[in-house]
């Protein structure tokens, strides 16, 4: 019998490249509101990264209490 010469991913490369597409994804649509953004105009003023990055940004606080 002989084996198989196809060659398989392993998990790892396959979560690397999951990355690497979701990285992608992220900058396209960074730049895509950036390019929205000045689109709608030079008058509008524009948010700083202190403005855009708020505390309750989605995330949750590490205060070591469990939602259950």
């Amino acid at each position: 019998m002989s084996s198989s010469s196809k060659k398989k991913t392993t998990f790892a490369k396959m979560n690397r490249e999951i990355a690497v597409r979701e990285r992608r994804i992220q900058k396209q649509a960074k730049k895509d509101a950036r390019k929205l953004a000045s689109a709608a105009g030079a008058d509008a003023p524009s948010a700083t990264l202190e403005e855009e990055s708020a505390p309750g940004d989605g995330l949750p606080a590490a205060t070591g209490e469990r939602d259950e």
